[in-house]
């Protein structure tokens, strides 16, 4: 068996310092993975270090990597002479 930590969507909600209604929101859409024991939703640990950014996976290291990209090709110009000044 594996040993796996949970947190509830309250105290993910309070660690965040959001409501309880967003994070419930984000399950509903499926944005945060959630898995439903009894009435109660919880939050693996793995689940949590993602969403705090504290180890970044692959999925996450590529959607970084196509934002500069954006950035630098709409802005490049404007960066440039941010730089300079």
């Amino acid at each position: 068996m594996v040993n796996k930590k949970y947190i509830t969507i309250p105290e993910l909600a309070k660690l965040l310092g959001v409501s309880r209604i967003a994070i419930y929101k984000r399950v509903k859409k499926g944005q945060i993975p959630a898995t439903k024991i009894g009435r109660t939703y919880v939050i693996t640990d793995q689940t949590i270090t993602d969403i705090l950014g504290k180890e970044l996976t692959r999925t996450g290291k590529e959607r970084i990597d196509a934002a500069v990209r954006k950035t630098v090709q709409e802005y490049g110009e404007v960066l440039k002479q941010l730089a300079k000044g």
